[in-house]
């Protein structure tokens, strides 16, 4: 079971100088990603438990990004996902609206995650 969420991020996203965006916007997304999982394979949406992230490289205002999540395993009620975040698009220059469409996506965040469906949550999903 896998999720992808394909967006741009607006300047409303850049936090820092140089429409830098915060780390913890592409954790939300890929929240949001593993939500969906959690709805696919158990038709709730669950509770983060816990998620480890490594940041790779930076995010601005105007990059287009892929936020994966993939369930990796199941037990009785937590569900192990591993998530990506990879650059395919950015802009050449922040003040500019040129934009260059990467050879090859760049990994920007990776992160092991936990999430939790409790049992009576638990609905039979179609798959």
């Amino acid at each position: 079971m896998q999720s992808l969420i394909r967006l741009r991020l607006s300047t409303a996203d850049g936090h820092y100088a140089g429409g830098l965006v915060d780390g913890a916007r592409i954790l939300q997304l890929m929240s949001d990603a593993v939500t969906e999982v959690l709805i696919h394979n158990d038709g709730d949406e669950g509770l983060m438990r816990t998620m480890n992230a490594e940041f790779l490289a930076p995010v601005r205002s105007g990059d287009f990004l892929e936020i994966r999540a993939k369930l990796v395993s199941t037990g009785n009620s937590s569900r192990k996902l591993e998530c990506t975040a990879h650059k395919i698009v950015q802009l050449v220059n922040p003040e500019d609206s040129a934009a260059d469409v990467l050879a090859e996506p760049l990994l920007v965040v990776k992160a092991n995650c936990v999430a939790v469906v409790p049992v009576p949550k638990q609905r039979a999903v179609k798959k």
